[in-house]
């Protein structure tokens, strides 16, 4: 028998808190929400993505949240990618044998794979902790100016 929606998604955050717990992750990349053609589909799904949001929230894990049509860009260079291209992609970037199995886990590894460029790529645009702290002493006195 298929189990009710609502012990489906306590199973959801039993299952995220568990994993949260053995691999304390820095960041929960989620996919943001979407509108789909079928109005009952994208409600479960905006409640699954809240049982995540809050599983992550309350374990204090840093949240990322990317639109669908950027993961697609990042991963195939093309917004409006086909799944098929997607996970063809992520088994090309991955070096993996076969594409990920079930399917949903190759939309997971292109998130990851998202958020990883886009991470890398805010990092680098970061100020570094001793620019940071020239910047506040200079504005402290601002007779000086820093050295370009």
């Amino acid at each position: 028998m298929k189990e009710k929606f609502p012990a489906r998604l306590l199973n959801i955050s039993n299952g995220l808190e568990k994993v949260i717990e053995r691999f304390a992750p820095e960041v929960c990349a989620v996919e943001e929400t979407f509108f789909a053609v079928n109005v009952k589909t994208a409600l479960k799904l905006g409640q699954v993505r809240g049982v995540i949001l809050v599983v992550a929230e309350r374990a204090r894990v840093e949240i990322a949240e990317y639109a669908p049509r950027l993961v697609k860009q990042t991963v195939v260079g093309y917004g409006a990618a086909e799944k098929h291209q997607v996970q063809e992609m992520v088994r090309v970037l991955l070096s993996l044998k076969e594409i990920p199995q079930p399917h949903d886990a190759s939309d997971a590894l292109a998130l990851a794979i998202c958020h990883f460029h886009h991470a890398g790529l805010a990092a680098l645009t970061q100020p570094t902790a001793a620019r940071s702290k020239l910047d506040a002493l200079l504005a402290a006195n601002p007779r000086r100016r820093a050295p370009r």
